[in-house]
């Protein structure tokens, strides 16, 4: 009998401006549309993890991003999904670093909007 990984995902949710929360970015109405989304790919949501305020500029400086990070190397969750990649980073430089730590962990990056999977067999970056 082969056994199958769980799937166990954390949910990462952020916004830096209020305009965000006008144009439907709102941390609520993000995680509301994520948690649907684990539901139907039947995946084990571990932790919500929420930056409030906090621009992508770069991922050292939002806590719950760290954390969900630490979370990851640990072994707690292996799939991170966003709404958006831009909820994720802006910036390509510490994208790649994330992809190549998310490799090096076996987790995969899913986006929302973005199409983003990195969890395709051809581990493709936009699907």
């Amino acid at each position: 009998m082969e056994s199958v990984e769980k799937k166990i995902a954390g949910i990462y949710i952020r916004v830096s401006t209020e305009d965000q929360a006008r144009e439907g970015f709102s941390l609520g109405e993000q995680e509301e549309k994520l948690r649907q989304l684990c539901k139907y790919k039947d995946f084990e949501i571990y932790k919500i993890y929420k930056d409030a305020g906090i621009s992508a500029k770069d991922m050292k400086n939002r806590p719950a991003f760290q954390e969900m990070l630490e979370d990851m190397k640990s072994g707690k969750l292996n799939y991170i999904v966003a709404y958006k990649l831009d909820r994720v980073t802006r910036s390509v430089r510490d994208l790649e670093v994330l992809i190549s730590t998310l490799e090096q962990y076996h987790c995969y990056l899913i986006c929302d909007r973005d199409d983003v999977n990195t969890s395709t067999a051809n581990r493709s970056f936009l699907c």
